[in-house]
């Protein structure tokens, strides 16, 4: 016990028993459902039999990742109130993508079979080549190795910082508990991981804030510190603000058409009538948990003052270990694992169906057996957690960038070909990976050119994506009669619902 008691010198033992009786119940979730990851379809969307409640948290939390108790409240506590316009984005983002994009994905993705939106792109607009299902499971492969790693990187931020635990360690203790919870119950364990974990988020970041108001002072403190460094939420007079950067905050909304481990909640959904109670549930869920973040930095701001950026993504934890009893202060440190571990999950599955549907058994093995997939899946897991938790153990940036960096690059590449493949009727498979590669491209050049200063690389991305699907639509006009028979029947679903319920409704009476 004797490198127990090093490892773990100067923890309260309130703290380590609730934080670890929380990874243990992680555990204990993934085992219960492993029987019903028997299938690839039950193992990568969990039989498209998954309810309201369940995919609305599992959608949100796996959406906010770490950044949303950590990232988000350092970037404001450091830029400003400018960085809250990327809370205002994101909540109308939510909104438009449970309301365009989930119902008619949903009905698509079932009418084509498809289990991956790789799979979905290339059957929506019938690829003969593959590419358009080959070039977006590398894209997913790329941005979600990068955006795992962030979700390390906080992990390690949150062990070092609270449990004294050496940074390499905390990262390696966090893949590992993922990782076991991923392998054993596939889709199904992640989104009643993510139900648990998004109800202690949702508690942890209403609680944080209320108690450090309290310990402040109230809001004149609050209302002083943001004078004092001229901080607002619109521009003027003393404001550090200007309206190109309020756009380049507000456009992280686009990234929502484009991220694949959130559309995939929208496949897997019972049934399409689900949506409207579904979209209630994880809006209220999103606006009072992005409202919290923000709070958290203004309530932080009277209480620490002149911390750097590395400490700045801690203040969370900071608040946890300065003004709440141990025991407490566990559960609430795992709402932190539990935003941090409620993405990977998502990340880590999404990025191995990509690898085992759209390139093992399109590329390796066309004829591999049920059994033979599930295995290879299993691996690709273990393969990518490896490679992001190898890059979490160098981290060169904050959590904050990191993610925005990966949310940038799938909203470029696929939140434009996800939208016209849902309402536009002439799209084809070249407009569309001409498309997607262009926006791809473009989101990187403007990045790396440094760009990004001046505009979130994700609108030049998302603006040359349309612009080249339109353009080439001009020239290639969609004339399979199959796909436009296709698009017709599911942009008919609500009138083919709606008589049959009124059919029902009649059967009844």
């Amino acid at each position: 016990m004797e490198w127990f008691n090093t490892m773990f010198a100067g923890v309260v033992p309130g703290t380590l028993a609730a934080f670890a009786a929380y990874l243990v119940l992680m555990v204990v979730v993934g085992a219960l459902f492993c029987k019903k990851a028997d299938t690839i379809s039950g193992y990568l969307l969990g039989g498209r039999g998954v309810g309201s409640w369940v995919t609305a948290l599992s959608a949100q939390a796996s959406d906010m990742s770490g950044w949303l108790l950590m990232g988000l409240p350092g970037a404001i506590y450091l830029g400003g109130m400018g960085d809250a316009w990327v809370a205002i984005g994101l909540a109308l983002g939510t909104l438009l993508n449970w309301l365009i994009v989930g119902p008619r994905l949903r009905v698509y993705t079932e009418k084509t079979d498809a289990l991956t939106l790789s799979t979905y792109f290339s059957k929506r607009f019938k690829d003969p080549t593959g590419l358009l299902r080959v070039v977006s499971a590398f894209i997913i492969l790329l941005f979600f190795t990068i955006y795992a790693a962030s979700g390390m990187v906080a992990a390690g931020k949150l062990f070092e910082s609270m449990l004294k635990i050496p940074y390499t360690t905390s990262v390696i203790i966090g893949a590992v508990v993922v990782l076991a919870y991923t392998l054993m119950g596939g889709y199904l364990a992640v989104c009643w991981t993510d139900l648990i974990q998004g109800t202690l988020m949702f508690i942890a970041i209403i609680a944080v804030p209320i108690v450090a108001l309290h310990a402040g002072g109230g809001i004149d403190p609050i209302v002083n510190a943001c004078a004092s460094k001229g901080l607002s939420l619109f521009p003027g007079e003393g404001s550090k603000l200007t309206w190109l950067s309020i756009i380049s905050c507000a456009v992280w909304g686009l990234g929502y058409f484009g991220q694949p481990h959130i559309l995939s909640r929208f496949m897997s959904i019972k049934s399409v009538k689900l949506f409207p109670r579904t979209t209630t549930i994880a809006m209220i869920w999103v606006i009072i948990s992005l409202a919290g973040a923000v709070a958290v930095a203004l309530t932080a701001m009277p209480l620490y003052t002149g911390l750097p950026a590395g400490e700045a993504e801690k203040i969370f934890i900071k608040l946890i270990s300065d003004y709440f009893n141990p025991w407490l202060g566990g559960v609430l440190l795992a709402a932190i694992m539990a935003a941090i571990m409620s993405t990977i999950d998502s990340q880590l599955l999404v990025t191995t169906s990509a690898l085992t549907e759209d390139f093992y058994r399109r590329v390796i093995r066309r004829n591999a057996s049920v059994k033979e997939a599930l295995w290879v899946s299993r691996g690709f897991v273990v393969v990518i957690a490896l490679v992001a938790t190898g890059f979490a153990l160098f981290p060169s940036d904050t959590i904050f960038n990191i993610v925005k960096f990966a949310w940038g690059g799938f909203g470029a590449a696929f939140g434009p070909v996800v939208i016209m493949s849902l309402y536009s009727k002439r799209t084809t498979w070249i407009s569309a990976l001409a498309g997607m590669v262009a926006g791809t491209v473009v989101m990187l050049v403007w990045y790396f050119l440094g760009l990004n200063r001046y505009m979130y690389e994700i609108l030049p991305g998302f603006i040359v994506n349309f612009v080249v699907i339109f353009v080439v639509n001009l020239f290639v006009k969609q004339e399979d009669e199959d796909i436009l028979k296709s698009f017709d029947d599911v942009k008919a679903y609500k009138a083919v619902e709606e008589t049959a319920e009124k059919a029902e409704e009649k059967a009844e009476a």
